[in-house]
Order: C-alpha cells, then sequence, then structure tokens
C-alpha cells in the first residue's frame, strides 16, 4: 500500500486528514482511489477534462513524477506520494 501525504489546505476536502493509504499500481490510481474517497477534492486536484492542474505537483519518495513516467510512475509497496500545491501571492 502506498501512502499518500495531503498538505494542510486540502485537509478540509479530505476529513482533515493528513495522509491515507491506498492500493494503487500507479500514481493516477492512487490519486482516483483519493478522490473516490473524497471527492470534494476533485476540483483542487484536476481541471474539467480530468488533469492535473498545472500547480499541483506529485512527488513519489521526493522525486516529481515529472521527472518520472507522469502519472503512469509505478508504486510499490510503501512510497510515499506527496501532493504539494503552488502557493502564489503575497505583498509586493
Amino acid at each position: 500500500m502506498a501512502v499518500i501525504l495531503i498538505p494542510t489546505p486540502y485537509r478540509p476536502y479530505c476529513e482533515g486528514m493528513g495522509e491515507m493509504t491506498v492500493e494503487a499500481e500507479n500514481v493516477a490510481q492512487a490519486v482516483d482511489a483519493l478522490l473516490k474517497r473524497h471527492p470534494g477534492l476533485r476540483p483542487h486536484l484536476l481541471n474539467p477534462k480530468g488533469q492535473l492542474r498545472p500547480f499541483v505537483n506529485l512527488f513519489v519518495n521526493g522525486i516529481h513524477i515529472k521527472d518520472l513516467d507522469g502519472l503512469a510512475t509505478r508504486l510499490a509497496e510503501a512510497d510515499v506520494l506527496r501532493i504539494v500545491p503552488s502557493i502564489a501571492g503575497g505583498k509586493r
């Protein structure tokens, strides 16, 4: 089972959970499992076409999935999938 780490801004959509374990063969299946359990999170991770939003970064064991096989990146037992949203804004 892989572990998904859920960042603080997304926890209100996940019943306050900071992490969740899922059975998934790859990142796409892990994200799908997360969204099946917490559908309110969907618009924050995926665009209306079902694609990952550009400001959402996913890391498997500390490596960005864009440097691996994207959403097809395989997950092994005890892998950690970290969701990291880009944060922008602030004062100039």
